[in-house]
């Protein structure tokens, strides 16, 4: 089953300490900014990605929907709110998409219509080790020293995670 991954546009660029930097700059050199992060995320996964941002606001003139560097990219209305098209998304791809915020009414509905929910930050840090992948992030030379150790420790089905953590883990490793 492939996955859609669904982006609240400027949530991802607010909470991100990069991109808010270059958005202060300019609206639209975040928005740049963030685009072509996603592309190359792209280029290296696959998976059809499609970016919300706020139109409320926006001018008249400005395009609706349109696709960019591969990924597909969605203003909402002038009167809409992004956080209503993302909604919509949810509950249109259910289990397939993946919704990325760290608006917790957004994420709370995805995941009552069955979509995978991923914090923007966390979702930052795996593109980022994606597209990075010579970072090394994690240094595992101290577990290869200890080796195995025993225990009697059961485990069993009270340890066990909910079938519904468990598809969104799933869903979450293949980002």
């Amino acid at each position: 089953m492939s996955i859609h991954i669904v982006i609240d546009g400027y949530n991802l660029i607010r909470q991100s300490p990069t991109l808010s930097v270059i958005e202060h700059r300019s609206l639209e050199e975040g928005r740049e900014a963030l685009l072509k992060c996603l592309a190359s995320y792209k280029r290296v996964k696959h998976h059809p990605v499609t970016v919300v941002f706020d139109g409320a606001n926006a001018d008249t003139h400005m395009e609706r929907r349109t696709r960019c560097k591969g990924i597909d990219v969605v203003f909402s209305r002038p009167g809409q709110l992004a956080d209503s098209v993302i909604k919509r998304l949810a509950a249109r791809d259910q289990e397939r998409a993946v919704v990325v915020t760290s608006d917790r009414e957004i994420a709370g509905f995805a995941a009552k219509h069955g979509a995978a929910t991923i914090d923007s930050i966390e979702f930052e840090n795996k593109m980022k080790m994606v597209t990075h992948p010579d970072i090394d992030l994690m240094d595992f030379s101290e577990e290869e020293e200890e080796g195995w150790a025993p225990t009697t420790k059961k485990k069993g089905p009270s340890r066990r995670l909910s079938k519904r953590q468990r598809k969104r883990r799933v869903k979450t490793k293949k980002l």
